[in-house]
């Protein structure tokens, strides 16, 4: 029997597809879904480290949404597919305040930042930030990222590259890197001068807004203080 859940209304289904397509842009990848106690939590990956050798932050997006108490699961399926099943829904609802079933798509086992599980409690809240300063940080990357990598470049020298611009510290931000920033600007969870929550537990460093979370893990070489 293939895995389901159940979204409370066509708002909650609308608000699904949109951050998942903008996660498909960022890395046309997968998805993790956790479902708990209520809860359903959607992990998608913007930066994650290739290899051993590979110094990049993993860095995750985070939206929650409603479930029935009783339905819990832990999938990791291909973004694309989600999302055609999504949009497939959408067409097929009738009244927006029923709650809607969507059918999870053929699970993948391959995805090695799907193995990383962010802690749940344990988090100390930090002094926060802003949205423009965000903002102003993940375009100025994507600006560098963009005058440094010519068109025919070789993908090695362009995962370098985006390494070193994504995973440089954010200025006066404690363990926070710039691709946070890229993250939270690309998946539509930034507005104006809104305050951004900062907190820490071990290697993670968590960015909150009121549309979602930005979690990064620093690589073992930096935990050091």
């Amino acid at each position: 029997m293939n895995q389901a859940f159940t979204l409370q209304d066509s708002l909650a289904l609308d608000d699904l597809t949109t951050y998942l397509s903008r996660a498909g842009r960022v890395e046309d990848g997968s998805v993790r879904l956790i479902a708990a106690s209520g809860v359903l939590a959607v992990y998608v990956a913007v930066f994650y480290p290739s290899g051993l050798l590979d110094e990049s932050p993993t860095v995750l997006g985070l939206r929650t949404f409603s479930l029935p108490q009783k339905e819990a699961f832990d999938a990791v399926v291909p973004v694309g597919s989600l999302l055609q099943r999504l949009t497939n829904r959408k067409d097929e609802v009738t009244d927006v305040a029923e709650p809607v079933n969507v059918t999870l798509p053929m699970q993948v086992n391959t995805v090695s930042w799907a193995a990383i599980s962010p802690p749940r409690g344990g988090w100390t809240p930090l002094p926060p930030t802003t949205g423009s300063v965000l903002d102003t940080v993940a375009r100025a990357g994507i600006d560098e990222v963009a005058a440094a990598i010519p068109t025919g470049t070789g993908e090695q020298i362009v995962h370098r590259v985006r390494s070193e611009v994504w995973g440089r510290p954010i200025p006066g931000l404690e363990h926070v890197p710039a691709g946070a920033g890229f993250a939270a600007l690309s998946l539509g969870f930034l507005s104006g001068d809104e305050p951004v929550g900062i907190f820490e537990t071990g290697p993670w460093t968590r960015l909150t807004t009121k549309r979602g979370h930005v979690l990064t893990k620093r690589r073992a070489w930096s935990l050091a203080r």
